[in-house]
């Protein structure tokens, strides 16, 4: 066999690990967070992103010429969770050419599906395309306690090439494969609150100008890409970040977070409605759970009387009802309770439960349904870009992914 077939094998050997398939295809029911072990495992390249409507398309890595591959479209659940250098994401905030962890289920109603439905799934186009959590290579590892241990580097006039192993954060892994990535010019080099080029690791004399040189074993985080490189191994990944130490790590998920917060005050903490207790008179009371995924801070202030908005969305997180902003048709009132699960919590859900009392309630809060809700110490932003809201009811299903109508005619 030659090197290039014994590389390419290896690679996709790698991937394979990565990719594993749950016995039977899993749908989700409405109204319940299904359990994370049921969902399929691949891993590809974000090459598409429609963040309005919580859907894109991904390049999924099999045994043939990856770039050959057709772009795999996917979609979040609406409790779906996203996460970019282990903080809470929204879809907007990851670059294209990201790899992506994917936990993902069969479209809870394929006649519903903002994505086509897959009728027999493949390793690049699996039939659970639903995503229940979207996450990067950091927060993958974060989240597994598994980090990239750099083995060798080898820098050359054209190409430099690292080789590093996936392993656990604690002790020594004797079954780990080591894997070859490319690097360039272009990867940062995240250290303290330094970002830095491979030149000035060069510079320094921690790596070479030339040649190869041991690392180590040095225990890193790494953000995976993929682009074309020199040999023809199309199955090959690029690193385009390395995180040297945890404080690195740690303000890259901070920055993130802070990132998201602001995103989630704007747009108002999605949850779905468990239960509606009818009053006279427009009166109600609504027993809604929050979605998971968020920074504590957002959650805290939920608090037990304290006045709040509650407005209707789409499975897409879109909010609906009114054409000047969330707060036009929301519902006003208070929250009479809110209380925290004390068993385990499912990916998706929060384990918070507001009750939240109003003396009108909107066609759009029913049990099943997804809200969004704002405290009313948050900001009230008022109107949100267009392609964010679906109006005042009177839209049709189509409406929901815009076709190129939506563009200006010249």
């Amino acid at each position: 066999m030659s090197k290039f077939r014994f590389a390419l094998c290896l690679i996709v050997t790698l991937i394979a690990t990565d990719t594993s398939f749950a016995d039977e295809p899993f749908r989700p029911e409405a109204g319940k967070f299904p359990p994370l072990n049921k969902a399929k495992s691949y891993k590809g390249e974000l090459v598409f992103v429609d963040h309005a409507n919580r859907r894109g398309s991904l390049r999924v890595p099999d045994d043939s010429e990856y770039f050959r591959n057709k772009p795999h479209p996917f979609a979040m659940l609406p409790y779906g969770l996203v996460r970019y250098r282990g903080a809470p994401a929204d879809l907007r905030d990851i670059p294209l050419g990201t790899v992506m962890n994917v936990r993902a289920f069969l479209p809870p109603d394929p006649n519903t599906s903002s994505v086509p439905v897959v009728p027999k799934g493949t390793p690049s186009q699996p039939a659970e395309n639903h995503a229940l959590l979207l996450e990067d290579e950091p927060s993958y590892c974060l989240r597994e306690g598994k980090v990239w241990k750099l083995k060798e580097v080898d820098i050359q006039k054209n190409q430099q090439m690292i080789v590093a192993s996936f392993e656990s954060k604690e002790g020594v892994d004797t079954n780990a494969i080591e894997q070859k990535m490319s690097l360039d010019a272009a990867t940062r080099f995240w250290r303290g609150r330094e970002c830095l080029g491979l030149e000035d690791l060069i510079a320094e004399g921690g790596w070479p100008a030339g040649g190869k040189k041991s690392l180590g074993g040095q225990a890193v985080l790494i953000g995976l890409a993929w682009k074309p490189t020199p040999g023809a191994v199309w199955n090959r990944f690029h690193i385009s970040d390395i995180w040297l130490d945890e404080t690195a790590m740690q303000r890259a998920s901070r920055n993130q977070t802070e990132v998201h917060k602001e995103l989630i005050r704007s747009r108002w903490m999605p949850a779905w409605v468990d239960a509606v207790e009818y009053g006279k008179f427009g009166r109600a009371t609504v027993t809604a759970t929050l979605f998971g995924g968020m920074d504590p801070s957002l959650y805290a202030d939920f608090q037990k009387g304290s006045q709040a908005h509650m407005n209707g969305a789409e499975n897409t997180l879109k909010h609906v009802g009114g054409n000047y902003g969330p707060s036009h048709m929301a519902s006003r009132g208070s929250l009479v309770d809110v209380t925290h699960a004390t068993s385990e919590v499912p990916l998706g859900s929060s384990g918070i439960q507001i009750h939240f009392e109003t003396d009108l309630i909107i066609e759009g809060i029913r049990p099943g349904r997804v809200v969004r809700v704002r405290p009313t110490l948050w900001p009230d932003t008022g109107g949100l870009p267009r392609q964010e809201i679906l109006g005042d009811g009177s839209f049709s299903p189509e409406d929901r992914f815009p076709s190129p109508a939506i563009f200006p005619k010249y």
